[in-house]
Parts: structure tokens; C-alpha cells; sequence
């Protein structure tokens, strides 16, 4: 412990330096927030993606993810966090005036769902390549059930700036910043993430509760509690949506994903889209004449990689995202394991972006080893530990194979997260890190203060349905957004995107010369290599 705490001075007295603050600023976020169309009452909407919101294939603001019925909202690279929430609100409002009666789902679990069936798979158009969008999500659906596919998320990308690692690079490595030096500095982040991410669900994880509907004739090996007229929760849990019940393919388990460097990871995540899978091989033949999935292996694609982050480089058209990063290096990083916030109308709060920012440029400064499959290991098993349990004081996590309780672990990350938000507030010439990181100091000195408490403390108080909560504070929010103002894209700017976004789609249907099955094969033939 005691050299990692040199280590750590050693880092922190550079990032100091006033030539590494002045970059500071650059940081920049943006946003994609996820949430289902429902019906007043609460059930999901049927109907498919409003034409008013424009074409989901080519819209730079508003597409959709698995379903027709689950929006999904994309802010562009942004340094100032209130310009990104600002557009986030411009985004919710529009959409909110372009789709009739019905309301935005505020939660990560999903409303009440009767069927599978009932969640229609999102249409991209005739395209090649919007064919090849919809096939991806019927392998989803064979594969996993729809139901796990329903569920909503919010990701927060963030990079620094390039001036940042020109002169973070040189003063502490040095080294010059080009895309290996810059890739390997963004996988030593993401490893501390992976080491630290258990945080994200204690602070944020807003899904202690879910329907029944979610889970009726499935498995479940946790210990549910009933409340309502047929809500099941888990007392100490943050997020359900990050444990066995969401996310989770168990084909994946065996996957050793490297994040140790740059090539090692792509060359585990394309070893992963070319290994055949026996349990997928029964969707390999037609069904009707028409394809159930994009190929039988492992990972159809790289998205289909379930991962609390992502390091990502921006993709040209039909480029794989391995081919882009081995091109062009990490250009910033997705991080995956926000659950959508239901006490915000956008889904997520000003206070969380200055937290995030503090908790990535921590996971810079902090030393991080390389990992090895044991350690990789204790990560995954203490984000699962602390999305079903997270609250129970008897809670104990593992740090190097030694037992910490959560507040222990957390003491020790808060003290030197104090430090690195004392140099972004010191940057930006504020103090709203520091603010925002003692605000989320309070939730680890009192649980109760957590969002996962707060909701399921109304749904036990009011012997309440998560779906009926989740329909006061839709309709809550829809009220909000219809009576607000634009406050940088107007109504004429979204209406003109949507109309181009109709023509961008028709233009891409007209352009295919080839055949779908010829496309499909040539997409997986070509691949770059490293």
C-alpha cells in the first residue's frame, strides 16, 4: 500500500503542475440516455418510431436501441456540462412534443411488459446496412429473450483534451503523445475503473426494484421480497440492473477481455466475434427464408460485449469499432454503468457529470497495475456484490484477496479524490467538484441518502408499485418539459434534422448495389489487422 501511495503523491504533484491544469478545461462529455415510449398507464408503447422525430438509421440526436419503443438520446462532445444539459433538455422536450399521449419511462427497468411480443424489435429502413441493425437485434432477441433487452441505461463518455496529453504524457512518462501512448494511458483508466466501478451502483444505482412482469416464468436464485401488487425488490440492493437479472450472457463468462493493452483487448474482443458457439449454432439456419442473427459465434458484433466501459475511437461507415481503434488508437471512454436517474427529467443530474469527472481523471491519476484474470476476477465480483447488496452494513468487498467493509474502501478513494477535485475546481476556477464530491461523501456515511434507498423507501412507505411510481414521475416530468423553454436547439433546428435524416436514410436505400446476403459477407471478411 505504501508505494501505491507514493505512486499516487508522486502522479498527483504532476497533474498539479499549472501546464497540466490550464488543459483541464478541455475535458469533454456527452451523453446517451435511454428510455421506453409508454402509455399513460404505464404499459409500453406499440406503435412504431414517431416520423416527426425523423429517421433512427441517420439522426444525429434521436435514435433507438433495441426496440421501436426505446428511444435513445446522443449529445455530441461537449466541455461545458451545462451546455450537454442543456442540450439533453432541448432533446427530451422535442421528442416530448412529437409523440402524442404518450410519456418517457423514467427508470432502467422496464414498465410492465405482458410478453415478450409485446417489445417490437427497431426498424432501420431497406438499407443494407439498416437491415443489418434490425438482424443484430433479432440475434439479441434469440439469444436472450427481448425482456433483458428492454431495459434502459445512461452512458457518459468523456475524454481529455489532446492538449491535456501532450503535456500529461511528456511531464509524467515522458513520452509523446500519439495514439499507442494516449490508448495505453486511457487503458491504465479504465483498469482502475474496473477496480473502483463498485462506486458507481452504491452512489447512483436507481434499480432496487422491478416489475414482476420482468421476471415471470424465469429463474432467479435471489431472494426477492414481494411489495405492492406484484413489485420484487431486494432490501440492500442499488442496481438490478447490473446484476444477473439485466445484462449478462453466459457465454461471455468465458471470455478472457484483456484491458491490460490496447491490442491485447482488440485481439480478445475479434478472437471473440470469430469463435463458434455451440449454444448459438441453432439460429444458424434460416427460419422462413429470413436470417435469426447477424452469424452463430460468440459476439455477433463488438457491442454485443457486455461491459461496464468501453474504450471507443468514433467509426467511418460499416467500420468494425476494433478496426477504428487499432487505425486510430482510444480516442475517449463510455462509461456503461449508470442507471438512468428517476429524479431527473433528462435522466441524469449536473452533480453526477462534476462526480464523474473527479472519479475518471482519479482512475488517471491513480497508479494502475496491469491485471491479471484473478484480479479482473475480484473487480466483476465486487460490482456484483454490491448491485444486489450494496446497502447491507455487513457488506465486504476485496481489495488484493484482503476483506474491506464499503466505507472503509471508499474513506481511503474520497480522501485522494479530495485532491484531484481541489485541481479541477482550481482549473475551471470553481468549486462544484469539491461540492459535488462531498455530496456523494454523505451517501457513503449514510446509505439512506443513496437513490436506491430513497425509491424504495417511497415504495415501502406507500406500499407502492414501481410501475406506479414510475407513471407519477413520468407524467411528472412530461408536464415539465411541455411547459419549458429551448434553450439551444430550437423546434425548427429538430424538425429540419428530422427532414434531413428521412432524406440521408432514402439517399443510403438508393445507393445499395448489392445484395443483403453479399453485404453481410463481405462486412465479416474484412478486417484489419494489427
Amino acid at each position: 500500500m505504501t508505494s501505491n501511495t507514493s505512486s499516487f503523491a508522486k502522479r498527483l504533484a504532476v497533474f498539479k503542475r499549472p501546464q497540466v491544469l490550464k488543459t483541464l478545461p478541455q475535458i469533454k462529455h456527452g451523453v446517451e440516455r435511454e428510455t421506453l415510449r409508454i402509455n399513460p398507464k404505464g404499459t409500453l408503447s406499440q406503435t412504431p418510431h414517431p416520423t416527426k422525430l425523423g429517421a433512427a438509421l441517420t439522426h444525429d440526436y434521436i435514435t433507438t436501441d433495441f426496440s421501436e419503443s426505446l428511444l435513445e438520446f446522443i449529445t455530441p462532445p461537449e466541455s461545458d456540462i451545462k451546455v450537454t444539459l442543456n442540450q439533453l433538455g432541448d432533446v427530451h422536450k422535442f421528442v416530448m412534443e412529437n409523440i402524442g399521449n404518450e410519456r418517457l419511462w423514467p427508470m432502467s427497468m422496464p414498465c410492465f411488459i405482458d410478453g415478450e411480443e409485446d417489445i417490437p424489435i427497431a426498424q432501420y429502413g431497406s438499407s443494407n446496412a439498416g437491415k443489418m441493425k434490425t438482424l443484430y437485434r433479432v440475434g439479441l432477441k434469440n439469444r436472450y429473450g427481448s425482456m433483458m433487452q428492454a431495459i434502459a441505461g445512461v452512458h457518459f463518455n468523456f475524454s481529455f483534451g489532446d492538449g491535456f496529453w501532450q503535456v500529461w504524457l511528456q511531464e509524467m512518462e515522458q513520452q509523446n503523445a500519439d495514439k499507442d501512448s494516449i490508448s495505453a494511458a486511457y487503458f491504465a483508466m479504465i483498469r482502475n475503473y474496473r477496480r473502483f466501478c463498485w462506486l458507481i451502483p452504491f452512489l447512483f444505482g436507481s434499480s432496487p426494484a422491478i416489475c414482476g412482469s420482468f421476471i415471470r416464468g424465469k429463474k432467479t436464485n435471489l431472494p426477492f421480497k414481494l411489495l405492492g401488487k406484484g413489485t420484487h425488490y431486494l432490501p440492500y440492493a442499488t442496481s438490478l440492473r447490473m446484476s444477473d437479472l439485466g445484462y449478462t450472457n453466459s457465454e461471455q463468462s468465458g471470455l478472457a477481455i484483456c484491458y491490460n493493452h490496447v491490442d491485447s483487448y482488440i485481439n480478445s474482443l475479434r478472437k471473440a466475434i470469430n469463435t463458434p458457439s455451440e449454444k448459438y449454432q441453432k439460429f444458424a439456419e434460416k427460419s422462413n427464408g429470413a436470417y435469426r442473427q447477424l452469424n452463430a459465434n460468440v459476439l455477433q458484433i463488438e457491442n454485443e460485449l457486455y461491459s461496464p466501459i468501453r474504450p471507443k475511437q468514433p467509426t467511418q461507415p460499416l467500420e468494425k469499432p476494433t478496426d477504428a481503434l487499432a487505425k486510430r488508437g482510444v480516442s475517449y471512454i463510455e462509461v456503461r454503468a449508470l442507471d438512468v436517474n428517476p429524479f431527473s427529467p433528462v435522466g441524469i443530474t449536473e452533480e453526477q457529470f462534476y462526480f464523474l469527472d473527479v472519479f475518471l481523471a482519479y482512475c488517471l491519476v491513480a497508479p494502475s497495475e496491469m491485471m491479471d484474470e484473478n484480479q479482473y476476477a475480484e473487480t466483476e465480483r465486487n460490482l456484483k456484490a454490491v448491485v444486489v447488496n450494496g446497502r447491507d452494513p455487513e457488506l465486504r468487498l476485496h481489495n488484493h484477496n484482503e476483506a474491506v467493509s464499503l466505507p472503509q474502501w471508499s474513506e481511503q478513494l474520497f480522501d485522494e479524490m479530495r485532491e484531484v477535485a481541489a485541481c479541477l475546481d482550481q482549473a475551471n476556477n470553481c468549486q462544484y467538484y469539491s461540492a459535488a464530491l462531498e455530496q456523494q461523501w454523505q451517501k457513503i456515511c449514510d446509505p439512506s441518502l443513496t437513490p436506491s434507498a430513497k425509491i424504495l423507501d417511497i415504495l415501502l412507505q406507500k406500499n407502492f408499485d414501481n410501475g406506479a411510481l414510475g407513471v407519477e414521475l413520468a407524467e411528472q416530468y412530461r408536464s415539465q418539459l411541455l411547459t419549458s423553454d429551448y434553450a439551444l436547439i430550437s423546434q425548427d433546428m429538430f424538425n429540419q434534422q428530422a427532414i434531413d435524416s428521412l432524406a440521408e436514410q432514402h439517399r443510403r436505400e438508393q445507393l445499395d448495389d448489392v445484395s443483403f446476403d453479399q453485404f453481410l459477407a463481405e462486412y465479416f471478411s474484412s478486417s484489419v489487422t494489427n
